[in-house]
């Protein structure tokens, strides 16, 4: 049987350490005795007279207690106390027995009396919820990517309409063959590895005193999930084909509603892309995920009115951000970079070209 709790709910245990006391046989103990069985008592000899019989008094009746504070208030000073909005203890008794009387209320008329306490509203209501060690996790390394890098971001726009005309081209194709439809994100992940060739720092990191950089490309992407945003990455993803890309984040999307992501997959990686788009992002700073250098955010398209070859056209555009730390990418650099994003956007086969 638990008999004590050391640790309540929502505080943190280390390993090891006693959360609670279990003792055998103290359920048992706890159980009360039974009843003994009656003593037999010898009948009586006379027949018992018809009258009703006599109901004995109990030999020792314990007194109910009222509740506390109730007894010791008279009726009218009680209901003077409910007038002025106080309590018993505020007044100073002088009836017998310690009670409290009207006169003792109505000594306290030079005092202004306590408004009425406002109806409790759900709307105000507060809930105090520990931060879950997932929630933890991810406040700290947001702090330290703020404490320790010297973030900067820079914006581009895109044209999405050679990848909408493409998708819709060869959507039924490609959803028939892999069962899977083919999105923005595996042309976003293709055309940020080309990016990330051609700025390698980008894809570095600031180790120590050092500058490490690396020759594969380990792409985080942020997804929704039953704890909140988890960014889970894709190894090797330059290995990867569009449908194997789209396979990928279908499935870590899938399992992060489930909370079913393991940690090995949320460790690690050289790069970054967030698209809050999905949830209606006109535009945004994102946060590197230390200690990569860069993360690129995307964000909702819009028909917009574009000058395209001298004429105002209607065009679907989206707004593209990169953020990179400053220490180790310059920002023509970050220019470039978001260059490249769009121009492989913007004509799809420079992807499959590698132009």
């Amino acid at each position: 049987m638990l008999t004590q709790i050391k640790v309540k709910k929502g505080q943190t245990a280390a390993v090891g350490d006693v959360i609670g006391f279990i003792e055998e046989g103290a359920a048992a103990a706890a159980k009360p005795k039974p009843a003994e069985p009656a003593k037999a008592e010898l009948p009586k000899l006379d027949p018992p007279k018809a009258e009703a019989p006599a109901l004995e008094r109990p030999k020792s009746v314990r007194p109910t207690i009222p509740p506390q504070g109730f007894a010791r208030v008279m009726p009218s000073a009680r209901r003077a106390l409910k007038e002025r909005g106080l309590s018993p203890d505020d007044v100073e008794a002088t009836g017998p027995g310690g009670r409290v009387l009207k006169e003792d209320v109505d000594r306290l008329k030079e005092k202004p009396a306590a408004p009425p306490a406002a109806p409790a509203s759900a709307e105000r209501a507060e809930e105090v919820v520990a931060m879950s060690p997932f929630r933890k996790r991810i406040a700290e390394r947001l702090v330290q990517s703020q404490q320790t890098a010297a973030l900067l971001t820079t914006f581009n726009e895109v044209d999405m309409g050679p990848v909408m005309e493409l998708r819709k081209m060869h959507q039924e194709a490609f959803q028939a063959k892999y069962g899977i439809k083919l999105g923005f994100m595996s042309f976003f992940i293709k055309a940020s590895i080309e990016a990330l060739k051609l700025i390698p720092s980008v894809n570095a990191e600031i180790r120590g005193s050092d500058i490490v950089y690396k020759n594969y490309f380990d792409i985080g992407v942020a997804v929704g999930g039953g704890k909140g945003l988890a960014v889970p990455i894709i190894r090797n993803a330059e290995r990867l084909s569009f449908a194997e890309v789209e396979q990928t984040i279908a499935d870590f999307g899938k399992r992060a509603k489930d909370n079913k992501l393991q940690l090995a997959e949320l460790q690690g990686g050289t790069f970054t892309v967030s698209n809050g788009g999905i949830y209606g992002s006109m535009l945004s700073t994102p946060i590197v995920n230390p200690p990569q250098s860069g993360i690129l955010g995307l964000h909702a398209i819009q028909d917009r009115p574009m000058a395209v070859k001298g004429q105002v056209v209607i065009r679907p555009m989206m707004y593209v951000a990169l953020t990179y730390d400053h220490r180790l990418v310059d920002g023509r650099e970050a220019v470039t970079f978001l260059k490249r994003i769009k121009e492989c956007m913007e004509e799809p086969a420079r992807i499959l070209l590698e132009v």
